[in-house]
């Protein structure tokens, strides 16, 4: 009897220590940290943005944002802008739903200003403006279970330091946005 009692308290132990010993398992696509996207909706007007993310836990992430200017189609008077962000998420899944973000923009807009002379407005153009901007956005995103991120996202900040060289004294945040989380 002590011989079974012995042989199956070792089978135990051996089960009990195997079932600690298991290998990491892969975490599903939405829960996965990092996240590359683009924006569709400045692509069609002629400007390339993409955006980094880097989830931090369910409810925060960072991120970094550029866009520059590759067509003159569009008629922002925008050249380049680099953003990095935090994001706060409301929603119930992993870094995902309702968000607020707080941003920080360097970015360089063209000159052009509008004088008021005897009631006429006349353009001046003026050399490049680089400036610092602080703002919020708000927006939702969806991750399928396959890591495919579609985001909608709309921010305004305002220019600090140079506000007065050129007509563009606010800066708005706005996106549509396609992605994979990995």
């Amino acid at each position: 009897m002590k011989k079974y009692f012995l042989i199956t308290t070792m089978l135990f132990s051996f089960l009990a220590v195997n079932g600690q010993n298991q290998k990491e398992t892969i975490p599903y696509s939405f829960e996965r940290k990092n996240e590359l996207k683009i924006n569709v909706y400045f692509t069609a007007l002629g400007l390339l943005e993409s955006t980094y993310e880097r989830n931090l836990n369910r409810k925060s992430s960072l991120g970094i944002t550029g866009l520059y200017a590759f067509s003159q189609k569009y008629d922002e008077d925008v050249n380049f802008q680099i953003s990095p962000f935090y994001r706060r998420y409301f929603g119930k899944k992993y870094a995902s739903g309702f968000f607020t973000e707080g941003f920080a923009t360097i970015g360089s807009t063209d000159g052009k200003q509008l004088t008021d002379i005897n009631g006429n407005l006349t353009p001046n153009e003026g050399p490049d403006v680089i400036d610092l901007s602080l703002g919020l956005s708000i927006g939702y995103k969806w991750v399928t279970k396959s890591g495919i991120s579609i985001e909608a996202l709309f921010g305004m900040g305002g220019n600090l330091f140079n506000a007065d060289k050129t007509d563009h004294n606010i800066i708005n945040r706005r996106a549509i946005s396609i992605g994979y989380r990995f």
